[in-house]
């Protein structure tokens, strides 16, 4: 028997959004938008959400365009958002701009392209 998914309260939410910059919460759905430097980008990063989102067993909703992805979390089998979404959220975003820390020479340099943003990155 699958188990009650609990709600998070007003106040767990807000805590989330103070800390998770762009992130926001538009018609129930947790929602964030990563700006790409275009399609190759753009299906890397689907791809990356796809593989944490299948290793939790929580599938978030995406909207792919050319120059971005649009992620709407939201616990189906709760009819809202749960701890799962937040837990979730957190992950991609750590996977969508996780970037290699500059170090020496023979560390990972990271990319020079623009790569993955989110949305209110400048």
């Amino acid at each position: 028997m699958a188990r009650q998914e609990r709600m998070i309260s007003d106040a767990e939410a807000g805590a989330f959004l103070a800390r998770m910059p762009g992130w926001s919460i538009i018609d129930g759905w947790l929602t964030r938008r990563y700006k790409t430097d275009g399609w190759p980008t753009t299906l890397m990063l689907v791809n990356a959400i796809g593989f944490a989102a299948e290793a939790a067993d929580h599938h978030p909703d995406l909207a792919v365009a050319w120059p971005s992805v649009t992620v709407r979390l939201r616990t189906h089998s709760a009819n809202g958002l749960t701890v799962k979404d937040l837990e979730l959220a957190e992950k991609i975003e750590e996977v969508a701009l996780w970037r290699p820390p500059a170090k020496g020479p023979e560390s990972l340099a990271g990319t020079a392209r623009a790569f993955v943003k989110g949305d209110d990155a400048k």
